[in-house]
């Protein structure tokens, strides 16, 4: 988080940003990540913004930790955070805990904190119950939440492990285990612990699209092959190929493999063609808003420094990274009295590699009168 004195009608910009894969190749991913941040940062200058880095060790978290802090300190120091005195920096080194709450405090100089945040009076920080996923071994998926004026919550939903099973049901069995961790959340912060305030959502809440509605569509005209492991039956492929054409091969699934031969439905007119079966938000219409979607599927780019625009074959496409809000801080941003269009709802680095994930921000106004920045 970071801030400047605010004014009257002051910007606000969340960024939520998977920024994991950058660590693979810093030289290039966190160089082009930091330009990329500092141009938003300056064409929407706003007077208070919150960051959401996850997966911010890397794959190897204990063997990259000398990555993180210098990305830390890169970032305080880069021109993105030029105008802004203060800032605070949780780093949840501690990854092997458990869950734990805390309370809030005001913010008063540029501070770092790090090691163990359940010692850390200023934010709420819980993992879900390894229940909930009992395909992971291990997980850090869960959701943090600090509080200024409002609630500013982050959240890690889980994946979907295999495309095949995906695949298998509509909706699939991952999105029902979505659904039930992010009511959990909805219920722990707006339960008696603490005041109820409004609340953005923001992260990686791994939405998928409707993975069998997918195919289907695509697909429509295709006919599909079975390949079964000769030791256990197991389906391990799916090979869907084109009735005539000489049966070109369309589309090839496997656990982890989603390999269609035109990505330009992704990228055409920004992939809305394929909103229809962004599905799983719908349940939450009563407790979240979320603007219209105007920007491609954020997930899975290549890591690939020289890709900026090409989607990995690992997996289908998706609007994994939202920023999400309850219906009461809809209201708290500032409508446009002149047709300018102050609220934007976007991506970041459309053409440039910022790792597998495209961080998404919204910037907004606060209405003057109608709540108070936080004091920074």
């Amino acid at each position: 988080m970071a801030g400047k004195a605010a004014a009257a009608g002051a910007g606000v910009l969340l960024v939520t940003a998977n920024v994991g894969s950058l660590f693979d190749d810093p030289e290039n991913l966190q160089k082009n990540w930091l330009r990329e941040f500092y141009q938003v940062v300056h064409a929407h200058k706003p007077h208070f913004m919150a960051l959401h880095c996850q997966e911010f060790g890397g794959k190897n978290y204990e063997a990259s930790m000398s990555h993180v802090d210098k990305f830390v300190k890169e970032l305080l120091s880069s021109d993105a955070m030029k105008d802004y005195n203060r800032a605070r920096v949780y780093l949840d080194e501690n990854y092997k805990s458990q869950e734990h709450f805390t309370k809030y405090k005001k913010v008063t100089g540029k501070e770092i904190y790090s090691d163990t945040l359940e010692s850390t009076p200023m934010l709420e920080k819980e993992k879900f119950p390894q229940d909930y996923f009992p395909e992971c071994k291990w997980s850090r998926k869960g959701f943090i939440r600090t509080r200024c004026a409002f609630d500013l919550v982050n959240i890690h939903l889980f994946h979907d492990a295999s495309n095949l099973i995906a695949w298998e049901t509509s909706p699939s069995v991952y999105s029902g285990i979505r659904h039930k961790a992010l009511g959990y959340v909805l219920d722990r912060i707006i339960d008696q612990r603490f005041e109820k305030v409004s609340y953005f959502v923001f992260g990686d809440f791994n939405f998928r699209l409707d993975a069998k509605a997918v195919v289907e569509t695509l697909c429509a005209k295709a006919t599909m092959q079975t390949i079964r492991a000769a030791d256990t039956n197991e389906v391990v492929k799916l090979i869907f190929r084109e009735s005539d054409n000489d049966r070109k091969v369309m589309l090839q699934l496997e656990k982890k493999l989603f390999d269609y031969f035109n990505q330009d439905v992704f990228r055409d007119n920004n992939g809305t063609a394929l909103l229809e079966f962004d599905r799983e938000l719908s349940v939450f219409k009563d407790r979240l808003y979320e603007l219209d979607i105007s920007f491609p599927p954020s997930y899975p780019y290549s890591e690939d420094s020289s890709q900026g625009r090409q989607y990995m074959n690992t997996r289908c496409p998706a609007w994994c990274d939202r920023i999400l809000m309850s219906h009461s801080a809809k209201e708290l941003i500032l409508k446009s009295e002149n047709d300018e269009k102050i609220v934007i709802y976007d991506h970041i680095g459309p053409n440039v590699c910022m790792g597998d994930h495209k961080p998404v921000f919204l910037s907004f106004r606060i209405a003057a009168g109608a709540v108070l920045l936080p004091k920074l």
